[in-house]
């Protein structure tokens, strides 16, 4: 019986789907798919959706990416990644500017100037969507690896 080392270092399926084929279309189809259902609600008006959309996305990905800890089953690497956010995992996975990392820093910022397109740079929508821009890009940056803001979610 012979163990590949290639295998041993990809053994967090939690985050090894993102370089799978297709991973990257799916999450723009869930986005967008997001965004469609927005748009079958009568009283928003387009700037209000693309607004929405960016929001909603921001929050989203802060959440899974940024937020929430651990894997969500009975991982292989007996609990080294227990203590690490998702985003952490991606970087511990392999190279830190891996292809699908570039792609989920990159998206928010293409959102975010679709957002500010369709909203024709209106004052208050362009600040919100900055701010969700912000929401989904600054965790991201490499001094924020491992940093809890105020300790919240340090265990």
């Amino acid at each position: 019986l012979l163990i590949k080392m290639a295998d041993v270092g990809d053994s967090n399926k939690n985050v090894s789907w993102v370089n799978s084929k297709g991973a990257w279309l799916a999450y723009i189809l869930i986005v967008f798919g997001m965004h469609f259902f927005l748009m079958t609600i009568p009283i928003f008006s387009v700037p209000v959706i693309w607004t929405l959309t960016n929001i909603v996305h921001s929050l989203v990905v802060y959440a899974v990416f940024h937020h929430v800890k651990g894997v969500p089953y009975i991982s292989e690497d007996q609990g080294a990644v227990r203590q690490l956010t998702y985003w952490e995992q991606m970087e511990i996975a392999g190279d830190p500017l891996a292809t699908s990392r570039k792609f989920f820093i990159v998206f928010p910022v293409i959102l975010f100037f679709l957002a500010s397109f369709y909203t024709e740079y209106q004052f208050n929508h362009f600040i919100v969507n900055l701010m969700a821009l912000l929401v989904a890009v600054v965790p991201k940056f490499p001094m924020f690896h491992k940093f809890r803001l105020f300790k919240i979610n340090k265990y």
